[in-house]
């Protein structure tokens, strides 16, 4: 999508996503709104199975379509990109492509991560792995120094997430990769949080794979998610968590070897999530029409606007307000923030809770109207749920 794309009608795509008649949705963090078209994905998908019952090349070719619309998302080529049924899934095969029997066997990972994106690596320490966490610093951000502070001659991969699912922070992933390569590290990027809601380019950042899903900000589903790998290096790793679809010939059926595929499919699994596919390929078209640059604009003005509003009513967020800092969640503190995204929904406001934090995830969908509903009812809730 060019930087130079007429802005689209935010207001007319508003009405695509019916949930936004009925409440203001500001949980896109957690799971989007469903658009109409994925809607009739999920339809189009019960009459195939209706009207035809197996429908294999239709299905196959879902998942390849797939394949290629999150490449154009990524700017990177088809055989980059193994469609996955998680980010947990891809994470594993890649894992068990790399060897920590050497002396690179540490893996970098951030305060700020998911729970899969540190999980995975500290399951790997029977195999000789040593995982090592880089802290906050004293604001609460994790700089570039501390990541320098950490990765080493032993490191043999950064495993970093791009937004934080509990505050809404954004790591400087150019910094920590020439951080990386420094020292002749790769890098993993988990842009769960981020991708759909800003404009990501992997070769651009330069990273070595890069992980997501297509529940939260690509309009999809769950069960279906994707892993990147840069052609240059997919050969030399081979998974050992495989399956059918990760052979270099499905249609072989050979049971006397694993012949792993020359591209990124090689970190696939079995069967494709076939409903899964219909409804993430119609998620990312609707995405990649709107584009991503417009996208990323849009949720910085929104998010802007709540951290202000937030501000002058004396409860700040803890979402760092720099762009470069921040993705599209806005995170709030609370000494009850179960309590208050319970009370916000009751007022047919959508949110979520992580820690002492409540979340408002915005996404291109919303708009001006949805920011102040939200910060007047913070107001009334304040006296109650404030932060302590």
């Amino acid at each position: 999508m060019g930087k130079d794309k007429m802005e689209p009608n935010f207001q007319a795509l508003r009405k695509e996503f019916p949930v936004l008649e009925r409440k203001t949705y500001l949980n896109s963090g957690s799971y989007c709104a469903l658009a109409n078209d994925v809607k009739a994905a999920f339809e189009a998908y019960m009459q195939d199975r209706l009207l035809v019952g197996a429908n294999w090349d239709v299905w196959v070719a879902k998942n390849e379509s797939v394949r290629a619309l999150t490449a154009t998302l990524l700017r990177a080529a088809p055989d980059e990109i193994a469609v996955t049924a998680s980010v947990s899934a891809g994470l594993n095969a890649l894992a068990s492509a790399l060897d920590f029997s050497g002396p690179r066997n540490k893996v970098v990972v951030s305060d700020f991560e998911f729970p899969t994106n540190a999980q995975i690596w500290h399951a790997q320490e029977p195999r000789g792995a040593r995982v090592v966490h880089v802290p906050r610093a004293a604001d609460g951000y994790i700089p570039p120094e501390n990541f320098a502070a950490a990765i080493d001659d032993d490191t043999q991969l950064v495993a970093v997430t791009h937004v934080c699912f509990r505050n809404g922070a954004k790591l400087d992933i150019p910094a920590i990769v020439r951080l990386a390569r420094a020292k002749g590290a790769r890098v993993l990027l988990d842009c769960y949080q981020s991708v759909g809601s800003l404009d990501i380019d992997v070769k651009a950042l330069d990273v070595d794979f890069a992980v997501g899903g297509m529940l939260k900000y690509l309009l999809g589903t769950a069960g279906i998610g994707f892993l990147y790998a840069r052609d240059s290096i997919i050969r030399s790793l081979v998974p050992t968590h495989s399956g059918w679809f990760a052979q270099a010939d499905i249609g072989a059926m050979d049971i006397t070897a694993n012949r792993p595929a020359p591209s990124a499919r090689r970190f696939e699994a079995g069967t494709p999530a076939v409903v899964n596919c219909y409804a993430a390929e119609a998620g990312l078209k609707f995405l990649l029409a709107v584009g991503t640059p417009a996208i990323e604009k849009r949720n910085y003005a929104l998010t802007r606007r709540c951290m202000q509003g937030l501000d002058e009513m004396g409860w700040p967020s803890v979402t760092p307000p720099q762009n470069e800092r921040r993705g599209a969640t806005v995170a709030v503190p609370s000494r009850d923030s179960a309590g208050l995204s319970k009370a916000l929904m009751q007022r047919d406001i959508v949110t979520s809770h992580r820690d002492a934090n409540v979340r408002a995830s915005f996404h291109f969908y919303n708009d001006d109207g949805d920011v102040d509903s939200f910060i007047a009812a913070m107001k009334d809730l304040r006296a109650s749920y404030g932060p302590c």
